[in-house]
């Protein structure tokens, strides 16, 4: 009935999957990078305190 079979020999790792598993392990990390930076800039010491450096300027011709 039950056959004692032994277990199969571990195969060599495709390349394939490793390179999808490398990929992976990046991604996640660059999620994390980017998620902290967000919450970074957003309890930033100046977060909405005006508005950004540079918005609402008008530039003046001076060659008159």
């Amino acid at each position: 009935m039950g056959r004692n079979h032994p277990p199969a020999a571990p195969r060599a790792p495709d390349p394939a999957d490793a390179r999808a598993a490398r990929l992976k392990a990046a991604l996640k990390a660059n999620i994390a990078r980017r998620k902290a930076q967000a919450k970074a800039r957003s309890s930033g010491p100046d977060s909405g305190a005006g508005p950004e450096p540079g918005a609402g300027q008008v530039r003046r011709d001076t060659s008159e």
